[in-house]
């Protein structure tokens, strides 16, 4: 079920978003097409005993004054010994694959997007499409946006093949940009997304107390799941072309959960070709209604969950970024290039989910922890 460790890792290195923000004008915000460029990443992650890594091709070509196309090829691989895997069954290896074709159409001031996208792996299928709609208001000082977005997943099971269950996916969200001062841009967004059908993972176990020892069980969740998240960001721009931004996100669900995430970045130029990026996140959440590291007896509530990220834990990630815009050249049909590193240190500290590697009695084992390190690396190209 490598769909869980791939979100992770897109959801902690989104690092290059103020590189592309730096050095802009206010006007930069006015709605234009995509540039034509081709980009060629290739990502990594290793902690808790899971490794992922893999490459990304994205390339966008505009058509006439209106129109840009573009296609995403993403690959993962993923190697699991993680603490969920090695107290109840045995390490795995999987392999993703994601294809994603999308359009644009620009008319006046008014963006409109389109995009499909399909994801495969031995026990998980998962397509979905995606509409977004934008438009620059009030001499373009104002952005407004809306987005809707639905998938089909299909789930299966490497250890039983006559396992098959479905679950759908609905996502909407309303975004507001707002440019506050010739240095200061403000952006609110808000997201909900309604879940249905199968949305746990089938190979995981709840545990109960059976004397001195615990026996497992099948984990049971609810078949729906509604969530709403509201963020807010500042950027503001410094005099010698730094840029410094923060961002709050609130998040809350109908299983129980109510998490926090703060985030502050600062962004800095070394002469024309360099930019460095430094990045601090904190993530805070309580856990689900119906998770528990241990239940007191077989069956002992309709829902069951014992998956760590349903836990109340906290994480800290640092990070830090370059980006070298490579000497312009005659390169033929490509106009410039650039190059990107990131890298991402988090620490996950779990306050309800427990060791079970370690030797301690049932029920009084140590909080579960462990640190992850994330690369990204890029290749930019614009022709």
């Amino acid at each position: 079920m490598q769909k869980v460790v791939a979100g992770v890792v897109v959801a902690v290195t989104d690092r290059l978003l103020t590189v592309l923000l730096l050095g802009t004008s206010s006007a930069a915000m006015a709605a234009v097409l995509p540039d034509d460029r081709g980009d060629l990443m290739y990502h990594g992650y290793e902690g808790g005993g899971v490794e992922v890594s893999g490459p990304s091709i994205l390339v966008r070509k505009s058509i006439g004054d209106s129109f840009s196309v573009s296609g995403n090829y993403y690959v993962d691989s993923i190697s699991s010994a993680s603490i969920d895997v090695i107290t109840t069954a045995s390490p795995y290896t999987e392999e993703r694959e994601e294809m994603s074709l999308g359009v644009d159409y620009l008319r006046n001031k008014t963006m409109m997007s389109l995009a499909f996208t399909n994801s495969e792996e031995s026990d998980y299928l998962a397509r979905s499409a995606a509409f977004s709609i934008s438009h620059d208001l009030f001499g373009d000082l104002t952005t407004v946006s809306l987005g809707y977005a639905v998938g089909d997943d299909e789930v299966g099971n490497n250890t039983d093949p006559t396992f098959s269950e479905t679950a759908q996916r609905q996502n909407f969200r309303l975004g507001v940009s707002q440019i506050l001062t010739k240095n200061a841009v403000l952006g609110i967004n808000w997201e909900t997304i309604a879940d249905e059908g199968f949305l746990n993972n089938p190979y995981r176990t709840v545990r109960y107390q059976s004397g001195d020892t615990y026996l497992t069980e099948p984990e049971v969740y609810p078949n729906t799941r509604t969530s709403n998240a509201l963020a807010m960001r500042l950027r503001y721009y410094l005099p010698y072309r730094a840029a410094v931004g923060g961002e709050y996100r609130f998040f809350q669900d109908t299983w129980g959960i109510v998490a926090h995430n703060i985030e502050l970045d600062y962004t800095h130029p070394l002469g024309k070709d360099w930019i460095f990026d430094l990045k601090y996140r904190f993530y805070t959440q309580g856990a689900a209604d119906f998770y528990s590291d241990l239940f007191a007896y077989e069956g002992e509530t309709n829902y069951r969950a014992r998956d760590k990220e349903l836990s109340t834990f906290n994480s800290h990630s640092l990070g830090i970024g370059v980006s070298y815009e490579l000497p312009k050249v005659d390169w033929g049909l490509i106009e410039q290039g650039s190059l990107s590193f990131s890298y991402d240190y988090i620490q996950f500290n779990y306050d309800d989910f427990r060791d079970l590697t370690s030797s301690a009695p049932v029920g009084e084992e140590p909080p579960y922890s462990f640190s992850a390190n994330v690369i990204k690396a890029y290749l930019s190209i614009w022709y």
